[in-house]
């Protein structure tokens, strides 16, 4: 199970390297007959699924995995008058304003945009981007854990502040992961622009532990996960994502009945992400079929099992084990992209100066 983190965090652009790391199925960016698709290392789609693409388009796929979210999101404009592929692909609510007032994507209306949920239909007028998939970022318990304890397991952000639930929660450092600013923007949408602070405080003062990124917190702190069970980690809630409980019961084996961790509905914050034609595309023919691609109900329904996310278009379906055991929030926190823009480096300065020193 791969979770998209932001490494070297939107602040420090000059200091990413244009390097690309991943894959390559042959052909370059500037090949008629190949599409290069550049994406964070948490893309994932069936073989059968591709190929047959490939076969009705007749372009070869050529993926770039460029590194967790952020750092893909960096190269990808640093590299924009000449960039590494044609299509973008992994770039979320958290980071969207960036790419888009540094002029990372051209225009490009989808085939099918239509039929995507309006909620995550942001850029209409422009059609810069295209919505993708979507996710709740969300606190996980550990079931055993708080049955053993006979302890109700929380189900709200005020919960996680209560001395009931003191040195129990594991988080991601909100400047280099991913769930970890999804988290802080859940509590800024909560509490709002003054209340998140103090409550972060009352947080900090409940133990609240914080790692560098959801890999470290999730399978080495987590004591519900099958790696913290082996790390015999002590921290019975972590911050994840909804679609983690059913990863657990599909990846075990044997497959259990029921997924061993739960997740805790009043935490979530919405995750949203998008693809966009690249400006200065070299095969922009072949871009525009990869993104009709994307939002077809084929590669819709191929990727909750492959990159643990939901589809965006209306009537695509959902896995049962999915709808199970990691159904998403009703009620996540959800915050405008312009208002992620115009506060996001801030809160997280401040979120540093309060919760790491």
């Amino acid at each position: 199970m791969t979770k998209r983190t932001t490494t070297a965090f939107v602040i420090g652009l000059g200091l990413v390297t244009l390097s690309a790391c991943g894959s390559s199925d042959g052909g370059g960016a500037g090949d008629s007959k190949t599409v290069t698709l550049v994406s964070h290392n948490s893309w994932a789609v069936s073989k059968s699924v591709l190929r047959d693409f490939e076969k009705q388009s007749g372009y070869k796929v050529r993926v770039l995995k460029d590194g967790d979210a952020g750092q893909a999101v960096n190269k990808a404009i640093l590299t924009k008058d000449n960039p590494q592929g044609d299509v973008f692909f992994g770039v979320d609510n958290t980071l969207l304003s960036r790419a888009l007032d540094n002029g990372l994507f051209q225009p490009y209306e989808a085939k099918g945009s239509d039929q995507i949920v309006q909620q995550y239909r942001i850029d209409q007028d422009k059609h810069r981007v295209t919505p993708i998939d979507s996710g709740d970022i969300c606190v996980n318990y550990d079931k055993a854990y708080f049955s053993e304890h006979k302890l109700a397991p929380p189900s709200s952000f005020d919960d996680l502040v209560k001395p009931a639930y003191k040195n129990l929660l594991v988080t991601e450092n909100a400047s280099t992961s991913s769930p970890g600013l999804g988290f802080l923007l859940g509590t800024a949408a909560k509490y709002g622009d003054e209340g998140w602070q103090d409550y972060w405080k009352k947080l900090k003062a409940n133990g609240v532990k914080v790692v560098d990124g959801w890999e470290q917190a999730y399978n080495d702190e987590f004591s519900g996960s099958a790696g913290g069970k082996k790390a015999k980690a002590d921290r019975p809630l972590v911050v994840s994502y909804a679609s983690s409980p059913p990863a657990e019961v599909i990846y075990a084996d044997p497959k259990p009945k029921t997924a061993p961790t739960g997740v805790a509905s009043g935490t979530c914050f919405r995750q949203v992400e998008y693809a966009g034609l690249l400006s200065n595309a070299k095969n922009t023919k072949g871009g525009k079929a990869l993104l009709d691609f994307l939002i077809s109900f084929r590669f819709q329904e191929d990727m909750p099992l492959n990159m643990f996310v939901y589809p965006v278009r209306e009537t695509a379906e959902v896995p049962e084990v999915f709808v199970k055991f990691g159904p998403q929030a009703e009620h996540p926190e959800t915050l405008a992209p312009a208002k992620i823009a115009d506060n996001r480096d801030q809160w997280v300065k401040s979120w540093t100066s309060l919760v790491l020193k």
